[in-house]
């Protein structure tokens, strides 16, 4: 059977014009896809930067539908969704980053970030501290230890916290030395039979911080060492000399018990002259009340802390000792007073605001350490 050339000849015009549509029809394709993705991208932009979340995490959705390999559109979506709350969601996008073969070790490290963000966010600890130990080493090593350290503190796990700290202050990121104070002190608190060792190597680590000496002095009070105690609050004064309306009252009962009222007194009246604490102030006429001053040169004092300081809490004490013209109605008066009075006694976390009728050392809102000042809302 004889092969007829004409069919080749007829069929290589068609192909050939077959294979330029397909083409170009490929490229169409490619061109309209390459427009939709960008479209939905910058639509979700917008909507993000209007603060309209839902549309923002809708339009995302539709572009990673189009584009699915793009990893930014991934983390964008990722940290909507951890945004809003939706931590399930954030951490299935991340894992499904993770998962991907493709996906380069910068990208690798970011999605890795990004769960250990997500875990946190769901208050998933332990899950988040998996994930953040996997970060030694890359660019994410700073950020992840300082969110370790967070959790650490949080669950209170003070041997772990203290190496965190220590490998943070050894990579040059701050000196941490005043939380490892604390971090010794927490745990001075917890095994009262190694206190002392643990008080006094934290003076050793922080000597201006005020807490070990504080903490040492009670400790040495409770045990009957009342010469050390006041000889710790001695060198507290020394070394942190604002933490001293923290102490007073204890110091004045101390002086009172070990028979060191004068220099207590000579202590707290520098004290009182540098800076017109009221709870210094009250511990001075508490000395003096023991050692025989009349009262009525005592209360005077209040009238010369009124002179220095407008004090309502001073003013409220001070009434409450004097005869009024219409005695009958002093009560009220005075519990309105102490009323008003009340709040102006707090302590108040110079980070955050957050305020409490006691001192803390960690403040129980932000977590901030040494966030609260010696001074109560009213002398701020």
């Amino acid at each position: 059977m004889d092969f007829d050339l004409s069919w080749i000849l007829l069929g290589l015009p068609i192909a050939f014009v077959l294979g330029w549509l397909a083409s170009r029809w490929d490229f169409r394709q490619l061109r309209l896809d390459n427009r939709l993705a960008p479209k939905a991208y910058f639509k979700g932009l917008n909507y993000l930067l209007n603060e309209q979340q839902d549309k923002a995490i809708d339009a995302f959705i539709e572009a990673v539908q189009k584009d699915p390999d793009t990893s930014e559109l991934h983390f964008a979506l990722g940290n909507l969704f951890r945004r809003r709350g939706e931590t399930e969601r954030a951490v299935r996008v991340h894992e499904h980053l993770l998962s991907r073969g493709d996906l380069s070790a910068s990208d690798r490290d970011r999605s890795q970030h990004a769960l250990a963000q997500d875990f946190l966010k769901a208050g998933l600890l332990d899950r988040a501290e998996e994930a953040l130990r996997k970060l030694e080493g890359t660019a994410y090593e700073a950020q992840s230890r300082l969110a370790l350290l967070s959790i650490y503190e949080r669950s209170r796990d003070w041997l772990d916290a203290s190496e965190i700290a220590h490998k943070l202050e050894s990579a040059g990121q701050g000196s941490f030395s005043g939380r490892q104070s604390h971090y010794l002190c927490e745990q001075a608190a917890a095994q009262p039979e190694a206190a002392q060792g643990l008080l006094e190597k934290a003076i050793a680590v922080a000597p201006q911080a005020a807490r070990p000496r504080i903490d040492l002095a009670i400790l040495q009070h409770q045990a009957g060492q009342l010469d050390e105690a006041f000889k710790t609050l001695v060198a507290l004064a020394e070394s942190a000399p604002a933490a001293i309306p923290l102490v007073a009252e204890r110091m004045a009962t101390i002086a009172t018990a070990a028979g060191l009222t004068d220099p207590a007194l000579a202590l707290l009246e520098a004290s009182y002259a540098h800076s017109a604490s009221l709870d210094v102030l009250e511990a001075i006429l508490t000395l003096q009340l023991r050692s025989g001053t009349p009262m009525a040169d005592v209360r005077m004092r209040y009238i010369q802390h009124l002179e220095r300081e407008q004090s309502l809490v001073a003013a409220a004490r001070w009434i409450a000792g004097e005869k009024l013209e219409h005695e009958e109605f002093h009560p009220q008066i005075q519990r309105a007073l102490d009323h008003a009075a009340n709040p102006l006694k707090r302590y108040r976390c110079a980070a955050c605001g957050f305020e409490a009728k006691q001192h803390f050392w960690q403040c129980p809102g932000c977590q901030a350490w040494d966030s609260y000042p010696a001074r109560r809302v009213e002398e701020l």
